[in-house]
């Protein structure tokens, strides 16, 4: 997991000023196991941060993801980019009903990563393996609609 020092720090690394909305866009990855969109954390951040831009939140979320602090995951069924500062091996699981987003760790996945160095020579800065299902509660909902 991606702690709000490595997130900050990648920020300045790569030239960016560290401003107390950058700081906060970084805590609030660092902390959240929502897997949020650049949506959410703009909601989240605005009450606190008047003059914050989603452009802001855009193009600091671009730039981590470019340093490899931050996995960018795609959609969960609800069309919207969901951001991961958790870059250690892991699975996501989606649901494509209720675009919940978990992390299963995978001792699989860290091995795998460690069979692709090898074979590639690659330094990895992360990896992203992301199925898409029915979360239980998901599926209660629906046998529940089936059985009415």
């Amino acid at each position: 997991m991606s702690t709000i020092t490595t997130l900050t720090t990648a920020l300045q690394e790569a030239g960016m000023r560290v401003t107390p909305q950058r700081v906060a866009i970084c805590e609030l990855l660092a902390a959240s196991h929502e897997h949020p969109t650049a949506a959410m954390i703009y909601d989240e951040l605005k009450p606190r941060f008047h003059s914050l831009s989603l452009a802001t939140v855009y193009n600091t979320l671009d730039t981590l993801v470019g340093l490899g602090v931050v996995n960018v995951l795609g959609h969960a069924g609800d069309d919207k980019v969901h951001y991961d500062a958790d870059t250690e091996p892991h699975v996501n699981l989606a649901c494509i009903s209720c675009s919940r987003i978990i992390d299963i760790p995978s001792e699989h996945v860290t091995h795998l990563d460690s069979e692709i160095t090898a074979a590639s020579g690659y330094k990895l800065l992360g990896a992203r393996v992301l199925y898409y299902g029915l979360c239980p509660a998901c599926q209660k909902k629906q046998a529940k609609l089936k059985r009415q």
